[in-house]
Formats: C-alpha cells, sequence, structure tokens
C-alpha cells in the first residue's frame, strides 16, 4: 500500500511537470502565443454575448438611431450626385459603433472587474498580462468590425446608403485604426476612475457631448467655428471623418483620410502612455 500511494505521488508530480512544460513552450512558441490570444479572445467574446446590457447598448443601439434618424429628417436625394440622405446618417453611426464596442463597453467592463476582484485573480493566473489585454482588444475589435459590418449592409439595402467598393479598404482601415484607439483609451480612462458605480456615468458624460459636436448624429459644418476647432482636438471627430470621406461619392482614389488617421494614432500613443503608467489591476479601495 505504501509502495502504492508512493508511486501515485510521484506520478502526480510527473504530470505536474510535464503540464508545466508544455505551458512554458506554448507561451513561447508562436503559435502558442497566438492560441492564448484566440482562446481569451473568444471567452471574452462569450462572456459580452451573455451580457443583455452591453448587447443592446453596442449591437442595437446604432442601428436604432440610424432609424430615428431616417424616421426624423427623411432619406430625401440631396446634391447634384443625387445621394440619400442615409448616405450622412450611416458612417456617422459607424463610427459610433467602433467607440461604443471598443471604449464605452470597455470601460464599464474592465472598471467593474477590477473593483470586483475579477483582474486581480485572472493577474494571478500563469497567463501573462498582456495575453489578457490583446484577448480583450481582439474581442473589442471583432465586435466593431461586426456590428458596423450589419450598419452598413441595412443601410445599403434598406435606406440606399452606397459605399463605393473602392473605398472598402480604407473603411476596414478606419475602423481597425480606431477600435485599437479606443481600446488604448479605455484602458488610459478606466485608470482614473475609482469605483464601478462611477464607470457609466463618466463614460456616458464623455463621448456623449463629443458625438453630438463630432458629425456623428449631424453635420458639424452647421455648428460654430469654435465647437469644430474644439471637436477636432478630440479623437471622435475622426473616426466619424474618416468614414464620412470614404461614403462620398464625390471623392476620387481609394477614400484613405490620412490625416485623421494620423490623428487616431496620437491618440493612441498618448492612451498607451497613461495607460501603461497609470492602469491596476487591483481594486482602487485595496491600493487606497
Amino acid at each position: 500500500m505504501i509502495l502504492l500511494i508512493r508511486w501515485l505521488i510521484r506520478r502526480h508530480r510527473s504530470r505536474n511537470s510535464t503540464s508545466s512544460e508544455k505551458a512554458r513552450g506554448a507561451h513561447a512558441s508562436p503559435n502558442g502565443v497566438l492560441s492564448l490570444v484566440l482562446h481569451q479572445a473568444r471567452y471574452e467574446l462569450l462572456s459580452f454575448l451573455r451580457n443583455k446590457q452591453a448587447r443592446f447598448f453596442t449591437l442595437l443601439l446604432p442601428l436604432a438611431f440610424l432609424v430615428i434618424l431616417v424616421g426624423l429628417f427623411g432619406n430625401h436625394t440631396v446634391g447634384s450626385e443625387h445621394v440619400k440622405e442615409s448616405t450622412y446618417y450611416v458612417p456617422g453611426l459607424s463610427a459610433m459603433a467602433v467607440i461604443s464596442a471598443s471604449f464605452v463597453n470597455l470601460v464599464i467592463s474592465i472598471t467593474t472587474q477590477r473593483e470586483s476582484g475579477v483582474l486581480k485573480r485572472r493577474r494571478a493566473t500563469p497567463v501573462p498580462a498582456w495575453v489578457l489585454i490583446a484577448g480583450r482588444a481582439l474581442t473589442a475589435m471583432v465586435v466593431s468590425l461586426a456590428t458596423m459590418s450589419v450598419l452598413m449592409l441595412v443601410g445599403r439595402f434598406a435606406y440606399h446608403a452606397d459605399l463605393p467598393v473602392r473605398t472598402i479598404p480604407a473603411v476596414a482601415l478606419t475602423a481597425i485604426v480606431g477600435s485599437i484607439t479606443f481600446c488604448v483609451l479605455a484602458y488610459a480612462l478606466s485608470a482614473m476612475i475609482g469605483s464601478a458605480d462611477a464607470a457609466q456615468p463618466v463614460v456616458q458624460a464623455t463621448v456623449l457631448p463629443l458625438y453630438f459636436i463630432s458629425g456623428v448624429f449631424v453635420p458639424d459644418v452647421s455648428l460654430p467655428s469654435w465647437l469644430q476647432h474644439i471637436a477636432g482636438l478630440f479623437p471622435v471627430e475622426h473616426p466619424a471623418d474618416a468614414l464620412h470621406h470614404a461614403y462620398d461619392p464625390g471623392v476620387s482614389g481609394t477614400g484613405f483620410a490620412w490625416s485623421d488617421l494620423a490623428v487616431l494614432a496620437i491618440w493612441m500613443l498618448a492612451g498607451s502612455v497613461i495607460a501603461l503608467r497609470r492602469f491596476r489591476w487591483m481594486p482602487v479601495a485595496a491600493t487606497a
């Protein structure tokens, strides 16, 4: 009996050492790193899809706004090129969809999980911190692209908001750059929020005024010049402008708005600096 117990103990230890070596090998190999990120992204995506509030505000709210705006202001043909008014609404609301998935939902989720101790427990696992962050960012990017694609398809077939085929790569690049930028800004802003209850009011107070002055709902050319200058300093206006540029039938070429993408890259860099210096995994109450 004693020999049997000793054999079982040795076998258990050998299995643990083998699994540890496999885990270290997975972390070291590129395929293992990719599988870790994809596994984490799959977990985050399932968590998002099970959250009814996140699903509504991220997936359905932009579509609801499209229906409301077309219902209120109509979908008349304007301009010499006979463009439907929905051609303006769809790119602005597509920018809103990217911001909702990559910033609004992420700030609320990160702050809530940090204050409830979830981030602390995840950080204590053998999974590297950057894998957790990359998985969350990849999930936000997938949700952004999916929501924007659905919105554009509805705009195309229900409201005749046509997107030139030649500008599709510009739209995709704008969505990717915008999603990464707002993911970084989400981590930066979450570090400045002290409680889970304050996350949603803070993030809504941050983005809602910018939506109205950045051309998401109404053309910003109708705003005073000083307000346009203020909107230009913030990142919300630039994905909306880049997508409006791609949707403009009068634009020649591939439709890339390089100046707007450059501003987003600057905000991405600034957000990265703040997030690296200020982001924490521990609840604020525990570190205060």
